[in-house]
């Protein structure tokens, strides 16, 4: 069975988005991704784009979406990222809360470290769903 992985952040625009597009990069379809947010942004974050385009990943097609109980219970795994309470919570699912600076109004110089830093987290997610990584 394929595993799950559902990334949630407040604005879905900018954490949650970069998380979700190293899973998929690195991931293909071995893991199934989503992410929402509790009060979605209008677009995704463009320094959050240009930081990820710099490692050849475009996220530039993605769009906000709102969290839905249904995404959370279809996800066997949830990383939330500084959304506080706003994520429900269901038996069985696997919490994980990475604590990561908000590149909202950020440029992309500040917006490159929490992109490394969401890659390092990613690769040891993978690891730990027993996926390899691709190159």
């Amino acid at each position: 069975m394929t595993p799950s992985v559902l990334f949630v952040c407040v604005h879905n625009a900018g954490r949650s988005q970069m998380a979700a597009g190293w899973l998929r990069s690195l991931a293909g379809d071995a893991v199934e991704v989503r992410s929402a947010g509790s009060v979605p942004a209008d677009r995704v974050n463009p320094a959050a784009v240009q930081a990820m385009a710099e490692v050849g990943i475009d996220i530039s097609g993605q769009q906000p979406k709102v969290l839905t109980t249904d995404a959370v219970e279809a996800s066997d795994v949830v990383i939330t990222m500084g959304c506080g309470d706003a994520c429900p919570i269901f038996p069985g699912k696997r919490y994980l809360d990475w604590a990561l600076d908000d590149p909202a109004g950020q440029g992309v110089e500040a917006v490159r470290p929490i992109r490394d830093e969401i890659e390092r987290r990613i690769r040891g997610l993978l690891a730990e769903l027993g996926v390899s990584a691709r190159a």
